[in-house]
């Protein structure tokens, strides 16, 4: 599949780069490469595309108009527990919609993800 005109790359801010990486290297088993003291990126290998944190006292959230990204889970309650044991904070318990179901929760630097999981 061609490149050209696809979603490439996401970049997201840290007011805290180290918090950020522990998280998601603990949560979702991320490698980082650093690239100087203020931007940290990561592998579509493990996060399915490949992207960074940059440096920054903002944080994305969908109640500040933000786009969300959302994560896929086969065990969504199992997820939601990982998420929280490495420091993850709830923002959306899990809910059902239609074909599937997903929780929302903030990384350490206040950044908003989902995971969902399909219906039964």
């Amino acid at each position: 599949m061609s490149r050209h005109e696809k979603i490439n790359y996401l970049e997201f801010p840290a007011s805290n780069l180290q918090a950020c990486k522990e998280f998601f290297s603990k949560a979702f088993a991320w490698t980082f490469t650093d690239y100087g003291p203020e931007y940290t990126a990561f592998s579509s290998s493990e996060a399915g595309l490949d992207g960074g944190f940059f440096k920054s006292d903002q944080y994305v959230s969908t109640q500040r108009g933000s786009a969300l990204v959302v994560f896929y889970s086969d065990d969504l309650e199992s997820t939601q527990a990982t998420v929280i044991k490495c420091g993850g904070t709830i923002v959306q318990e899990i809910f059902s919609f239609p074909g599937g179901r997903r929780f929302h929760f903030a990384d350490p630097c206040g950044n908003e993800f989902a995971v969902w999981t399909e219906t039964d």
